[in-house]
């Protein structure tokens, strides 16, 4: 492979912060719902809910047919402007002429049927600029967002009073994967289980008793508290392996069914990037789905569009998934089926498959993180192919078992299909990879996962435009630097799209300052981790905390916090560091803010869906460019397929994936228009380099400053401003 520049290869075990692989059935508490598919999936009862379809919704389209050309416009304008309904119910609205164009852009897509791609900037209010004109349209609408906490926002605060705004009779609905909501069966299991892996284990699942009674929604964010990575919801809340579908014993009081039924009578329904690709890859099968019957389709943050569609359509089979399987099949096995087969070594001999699997694909390394391994470093190996031949013998002794077994009951039917899919998935990867895919293996200090994955979601893009005509807006604060919005259109299939760019109504010059150190060790030098540190202390020393230190790699997270501690410790400065992972992100995040006088060194999911707004956060520092890994198999992919076609990898992928995850590490720095404060990037290229000019045209405009001296003087009187 050729690199016109060899820059990203300063970090050759780097982790970027715009992740490009998919994470296969992970469970990452406030970002997804990783196990979306099981909501649409293996479902016989989602084609009966389908059929009723909504009169509401019904009466909304036909209104929305009978509407004069122009006049969705002339009432998007009418609702944005002054001494309209949203300055008659908020004393602190005034006219946004971004918004304002943003929102009507989405009005003429909606009425015209079309495709718009809209970047809007930071304060843009692009929530309610899409919100509005899908509401007084009068249509079905689904709306999906990028994460589980967005959804909340948008179904309980924006929502509401926008419906209240406008007294509109619409009918909203929220809808989740299965992991956010209550198994009612899974939970009287749990209560017979010896199985709990802690006492707190055991007073979670009594807390989760008690409001199991009094839930409507099941959903478990209702619990005040409770950490969405808890070990003890993987146990009381069902994936699309385990769920009995209409053989459960508690199917006619579901959750999920509940939330299923209500999202499709629905006018309005707020779903995430997952469950819209487990819809769209579920539609063939049969399954009916929410996207053929709405006429207007929002994606906002849509730039994790992408990372959430590899996620969903990667196929994967790793040594978790088969750990689960064999707990699963021991425990049912034994209390359903005891004497009739031998299920403690059949259980046991899908684990040693798993565990020699994992080892086979260590290679002998010391591992302590997560090592992404191209699949010819593994395949082909007599220690890796026999490996492989253990897990595909022992899955296939488990489908046998199974099939002995299966009309015993439910629980145990469901898991000889969850064999065969095991099987089957084994197959796969004894197959080559498919032409147009790439195939890796994660392997870490506990677990091995091979995962094969399209190399982006344009084919499923275009297929699902190309279906049931609605309108389609895409959006978020980041998705290309030119205006064609490239970065985003290309990947996603969108190249008819229309593009619009709103930029930010912030006066960035005023209140923001840019320092790029020119004589600062570069990334590939060994000393860069330490001198971050010691920039950042004396930075954070100056303004009294209140600063965010962004990392590219958990490594460098590590050296830089360290070095924080000592230097604090040896000035006498009363800052605490806070550190990614010591503690779930949202009690870190409140910590930060309830603690002015403290630093947050983060990584990874840190540089984006972070909203620190006020005095709160006045500082952010980033360590290096944020290229992405170059030996990572999916970037080297993408790369052969642009160098096969005669285009620039580097500037046309290296450069443009590092614009748009530097514009969202600098993104968390202003927040509100009275917010000011300083963007610290310790990395010399951006500076020196060719392609440093494009790089900080991708920043917003803010005003550089030239040495630690002027940088140190603008902190200063921020935190003056801040004393008075």
């Amino acid at each position: 492979m050729s690199r016109p520049d060899h820059d990203p290869c300063d970090d050759r075990n780097a982790t970027a912060p715009v992740p490009d692989a998919p994470r296969v059935d992970s469970r990452d508490g406030d970002a997804v719902d990783d196990d979306a598919a099981a909501l649409m999936a293996d479902a016989p009862w989602a084609s009966a809910l389908a059929e009723g379809a909504p009169l509401a919704a019904s009466r909304a389209r036909d209104a929305a047919e009978e509407r004069r050309p122009g006049e969705l416009e002339q009432s998007v304008v009418a609702a944005f402007d002054a001494g309209g309904p949203l300055s008659r119910h908020d004393p602190g609205y005034s006219p946004r002429e971004p918004q304002q164009r943003m929102a009507l852009a989405v009005a003429q897509a909606i009425a015209g049927r079309d495709t718009l791609v809209v970047e809007a900037g930071t304060g843009v209010g692009k929530t309610f600029a899409y919100l509005v004109p899908a509401l007084l349209a009068g249509g079905r609408t689904l709306i999906s967002t990028a994460t589980k906490s967005l959804q909340d926002q948008l179904f309980m605060r924006d929502l509401p009073r926008l419906l209240d705004t406008f007294s509109l009779p619409l009918r909203a609905a929220l809808l989740k994967g299965r992991g956010s909501y209550l198994c009612l069966h899974r939970l009287e299991q749990a209560r017979h289980s010896a199985e709990l892996p802690d006492r707190r284990a055991v007073a979670q699942l009594a807390r989760i008793e008690r409001w199991a009674i009094e839930t409507h929604t099941g959903d478990f964010s209702e619990i005040d508290g409770m950490d969405e990575r808890s070990p003890i919801i993987p146990i009381v809340s069902s994936t699309r392996d385990n769920c009995l579908g209409t053989d459960c014993p508690s199917y006619r009081d579901c959750h999920v069914v509940k939330a299923r039924r209500e999202a499709m009578e629905a006018d309005l329904v707020v779903v995430n990037h997952h469950l819209f690709f487990a819809d769209l890859v579920l539609r063939d099968s049969g399954v009916a789905e929410l996207l053929p019957s709405v006429e207007v389709a929002i994606f906002d943050e849509a730039h994790q569009l992408p990372e959430a569609g590899l996620n969903f359509l990667g196929r994967a089979l790793g040594s978790a998934q088969m750990f689960d399987f064999a707990k699963d099949m021991l425990a049912q096995g034994l209390s359903q089926a005891r004497g009739l087969q031998e299920w403690q070594e059949i259980a046991g001999g899908v684990e040693r498959a798993a565990r020699a699997l994992r080892l086979a694909c260590a290679g002998g390394r010391d591992l302590r993180g997560m090592l992404k391994l191209r699949w010819t470093e593994c395949a082909g190996r007599t220690d890796f192919d026999t490996a492989l031949g253990l897990v595909a013998q022992a899955l296939e002794l488990s489908v046998d078992a199974l099939a002995t077994v299966m009309e015993v009951g439910p629980d145990l039917a469901r898991l000889h299909e969850r064999s065969v899919e095991l099987y089957k998935s084994s197959q796969l990867f004894a197959r080559d990879p498919d032409p147009g895919a790439v195939r890796w293996v994660d392997v870490g200090t506990h677990q091995v996962r091979m995962i094969e994955s399209p190399l982006d979601i344009r084919e499923a893009m275009q297929e699902a435009l190309a279906s049931t005509p609605k309108a389609w807006v895409f959006t978020s604060a980041t998705l290309g630097e030119g205006e064609d919005l490239g970065w985003f259109t290309e990947p996603a299939g969108l190249g008819d799209a229309r593009t619009l760019r709103v930029g930010s109504p912030f006066d960035y010059p005023a209140h923001a300052r840019l320092y790029v150190p020119k004589h600062f060790p570069k990334p590939s030098e060994p000393d860069h981790g330490e001198s971050v540190g010691w920039l950042g202390a004396r930075l954070a020393a100056k303004l009294g905390g209140r600063t965010f230190i962004l990392t590219t790699t958990l490594r460098q997270l590590q050296v830089v916090s360290e070095v924080l501690r000592q230097r604090f410790e040896e000035g006498g400065h009363r800052i605490e560091v806070l550190v990614q992972g010591t503690m779930p992100k949202r009690q870190l995040l409140q910590q930060f803010v309830e603690q002015p006088a403290s630093v947050l060194v983060g990584s990874a999911s840190f540089w984006e869906g972070i909203d620190v707004p006020g005095d709160a956060l006045q500082c952010v520092l980033i360590d290096k460019l944020p290229f992405p890994p170059p030996n990572d198999p999916l970037v080297e992919a993408r790369v052969a397929r642009l160098e096969a076609e005669g285009r620039n990898p580097f500037m046309e992928y290296f450069v443009a994936e590092a614009a748009i995850a530097l514009k969202q590490g600098a993104g968390r720095l202003i927040r509100t228009e009275t917010d000011r404060g300083l963007l610290v990037v310790c990395d010399p290229r951006l500076a020196g380099s060719h392609y440093g000019k494009r790089l900080r045209e991708a920043l917003p405009p803010m005003t550089q400053v030239p040495d630690e001296a002027t940088a140190q003087a603008w902190l200063a009187e921020l935190k003056a401003s801040h004393e008075e």
